[in-house]
């Protein structure tokens, strides 16, 4: 099964997720939209924090991961680790059946 979750930062930009779960675990983890992230190896760290997430951890412990991750300088304008976690968390809630 696919998940697809977007969230609109209040006077941000747009984040999106897609992924899979297998065995309970976030796989396959793609992190989109119209945000913008420097270094842009940033990105990479985000996505690989993702990977292997449980499932059922909140939004607080996914933003606490991602942020774990990521560079302490990493810029991160127009969305943050707790929009993620709201998009991840909003894809959890409503999985979609066509595929990423």
């Amino acid at each position: 099964m696919t998940y697809h979750g977007e969230y609109k930062v209040p006077g941000g930009k747009l984040v999106k997720v897609d992924f899979t779960v297998d065995g309970e675990t976030l796989q396959d983890v793609v992190v989109s939209g119209d945000f913008f992230l420097y270094p842009e190896e940033t990105l990479e760290d985000i996505r690989a924090s993702l990977v292997g997430l449980p499932a059922a951890t909140d939004e607080a412990g996914i933003a606490d991961r991602i942020r774990q991750r990521i560079d302490p300088g990493a810029e991160l304008l127009g969305t943050s680790p707790e929009a993620i976690a709201i998009a991840v968390r909003r894809a959890l809630a409503e999985p979609v059946s066509s595929p990423v």
